[in-house]
């Protein structure tokens, strides 16, 4: 069967001397491996659609299992992403993340696939990486059915209000929200959180990446973000991921 899909590239891997196979997140069609014949030839027709982040339209033929490529376009080749290395490794922690995550399924692929898209212009369009990042990582905790509960106690449902959050309030990646005052002692690994970053929570779960304006965060507070985006993957992703092995150790370059 022939299959025409938009899709971008969130993984790629030599397949004997002159090929590869990628893996490429659609909007329609979930998540599907797709062989390129002749991909590493240096006057490769599709070379560059075998390219990591690249987003392009795959024509491919499928019966079951791998497809084959047959005509492929580039719609967004995402260069940058590739060739300067914070983006680069950014880029391959949010492409790894959806990998490990998403199934070869095809409910919620589109959701997923609009965010990616979204992500990797963002990143590419010089927007703040931190932020894209964790806004990203905050959709996929969405699709997986984790999104923090941030309006009301995790435990008790007493109602938040900001004004209350400094030193009463505390996230629990463990039950998936924030714990009052009345209820902190239920979990003791709990982390005390800013107001500022009760705030930015609250906003990254009513954000849409497609939508993504200019986000002015001190680096201390990106810091603090950080923090907490990486408890709750950590809880409710259960992921360990290379890439994010490499981002700490540029981390700790800086």
């Amino acid at each position: 069967m022939l299959y025409r899909v938009e899709g971008i590239v969130i993984r790629s891997m030599d397949y004997g001397e002159s090929h590869k196979i990628v893996t490429v997140l659609t909007k329609t069609h979930g998540k599907v491996g797709v062989l390129i014949r002749g991909a590493k030839k240096i006057r490769s027709k599709y070379g560059a659609l075998a390219q990591p982040f690249t987003c392009g339209e795959f024509h491919f033929f499928r019966t079951t299992g791998l497809g084959t490529l047959n005509h492929g376009e580039i719609l967004m080749s995402h260069h940058r992403l590739r060739e300067e290395l914070d983006l680069s490794a950014n880029a391959a922690y949010i492409a790894e993340l959806t990998d490990r995550i998403l199934q070869d399924q095809e409910e919620g692929s589109g959701y997923v696939f609009e965010q990616l898209k979204a992500c990797f212009a963002a990143l590419q369009e010089d927007k703040d990486i931190d932020i894209v990042v964790q806004l990203y990582e905050m959709s996929m905790l969405r699709f997986a059915g984790y999104e923090p509960q941030l309006t009301k106690c995790i435990h008790c449902s007493a109602e938040l209000l900001v004004d209350d959050v400094p030193k009463s309030f505390k996230l629990s990646a463990t039950y998936g929200g924030i714990l009052c005052q009345r209820c902190v002692h239920i979990d003791r690994y709990a982390i005390i959180i800013s107001e500022t970053a009760f705030k930015l929570l609250r906003l990254y779960t009513r954000m849409d990446l497609r939508r993504l304006g200019n986000i002015q965060v001190s680096d201390s507070m990106k810091q603090e973000m950080k923090t907490c985006m990486r408890k709750l993957i950590d809880t409710h992703l259960s992921v360990s991921l290379k890439s994010r092995l490499f981002l700490d150790q540029l981390d700790k370059l800086k």
